[in-house]
């Protein structure tokens, strides 16, 4: 009986025809899900949460990441510290997944407790001789950027994560987003590999058909399009939105604000990033449904509305930072058929529901564009998986960023010596 020959993940990802999209088999298999995980959640900077998942000392937002778990801890100098979730005993757990409000931190198993600050405080049965100054909890490394949690789960972590922090620290400063709450949450669990859920945010050429909430704001051609063969109804369109952005920018610069794109996708950088102050359609305001703020209460003090769209991507979020909200979202692989998908909507510390906004209004949009891209990422996942399935070429128009992502990630397997 003949047997088949495996190609290695590496094997598979550097075989990849340039222009076209990854096999199949880098989405199924559970030995490249295992890697994946190693690698580009283990061993890169990814974001876990924002400062608001934990506004008063003593709350707890416990991440778990593949095999790892995390607890972002506010401590009782409202100092934020992130350890890992082992008892320094015997490994217990000291935390499930989610929020929780706690005093100390005590292990279910044989009350090891730790001080907020991760410090070991009292045991017993260990003896008088017993040193708990060597027992604290482990640290994690962290950085916090606007009201983004980053973290990287190794000691040897890449010291570009500076370039994203020198960048967008001050596209954030203006929203003071340290003092947002989180108005809503969702957990959306999609049927399909990480890099799928990647692949469909980093591009609009499917929007237009797909997203009719996200459209009435979102203008699709700041991520690309064809000028091939445009009919004068599109390239009147085309050329509206070219003085439309034009205007904006020109305004928004006059206030001092940052506007250019940065685009730190290059196969030899570590922490990939892309930013850029989009135009929001319409009335311009925000990413609603009628394009005007959703909150009155605007982020700290400002008092202009139409401050267009902070938009970041990482290898495993995307934001969106509005005059009046944010929308934030990050991923979690947890099989190679299945992402959790995580949004946050923060408004103004002080903002009241049902005065201020409501929550429909604020999350309509992207509670809708989630679930379509729920959907999507399903049926494509299911197509990889098919025997016929053959990766097609990649539009050099609308999906660049596709073969930006397939080469960075070839670049940081290898890298990893995968």
């Amino acid at each position: 009986m003949a047997v088949t020959k495996l190609n290695t993940h590496g094997e598979l990802i550097r075989d990849r025809r340039p222009g076209h999209g990854m096999p199949g088999e880098l989405f199924g298999r559970q030995d490249v899900f295992e890697t994946d995980v190693d690698v580009f959640f283990h061993k890169h900077w990814i974001l876990v949460g924002v400062t608001a998942d934990i506004p008063e000392a003593g709350d707890i937002s416990t991440v778990d990441i593949g095999n790892a778990s995390i607890l972002i801890v506010r401590g009782d100098n409202e100092n934020i510290s992130i350890y890992r979730n082992v008892c320094r005993h015997r490994g217990s757990r000291l935390k499930e997944a989610g929020k929780s409000t706690v005093g100390m931190l005590v292990c279910p198993y044989h009350q090891w407790t730790y001080d907020l600050d991760g410090s070991l405080k009292h045991t017993t049965h260990m003896g008088v001789g017993f040193d708990r100054t060597c027992r604290g909890l482990m640290p994690v490394k962290t950085r916090i950027v606007g009201t983004h949690i980053f973290v990287c789960l190794t000691d040897d972590a890449p010291d570009d994560i500076a370039m994203l922090e020198e960048t967008m620290s001050p596209r954030f400063a203006p929203y003071d987003l340290t003092h947002a709450k989180v108005a809503h949450e969702t957990e959306i669990v999609e049927n399909g590999n990480w890099k799928l859920v990647i692949e469909n945010n980093r591009e609009c050429y499917h929007c237009g058909a797909t997203h009719p909430e996200l459209t009435a704001s979102f203008l699709p051609e700041d991520f690309g399009f064809c000028p091939d063969g445009l009919s004068e109804e599109s390239q009147r369109a085309l050329d509206e939105y070219q003085t439309r952005n034009a205007a904006c920018v020109s305004s928004w610069e006059q206030d001092g604000l940052l506007c250019g794109t940065v685009e730190k996708l290059d196969p030899d950088i570590a922490t990939g990033f892309r930013t850029q102050r989009l135009v929001i359609a319409g009335n311009g305001e925000s990413q609603t449904m009628d394009t005007k703020v959703a909150s009155s209460r605007l982020f700290s003090d400002l008092n202009r509305r139409d401050l267009g769209d902070v938009h970041l991507w990482t290898h495993n979020s995307w934001t969106h930072v509005m005059s009046d909200h944010a929308v934030i979202s990050y991923i979690v692989p947890l099989a190679p058929d299945k992402t959790l998908v995580r949004t946050k909507w923060l408004v103004h510390e002080d903002a009241v529901e049902g005065i201020d906004y409501t929550l429909s209004a604020l999350t309509e949009v992207w509670v809708a564009t989630n679930t379509q891209d729920a959907s999507l990422v399903s049926i494509n996942y299911r197509g990889t998986q098919d025997p016929a399935y053959e990766p097609g070429p990649f539009s050099p128009f609308t999906e660049a960023y596709l073969e930006l992502f397939a080469q960075w990630y070839a670049a940081r397997l290898l890298a990893h010596g995968v």
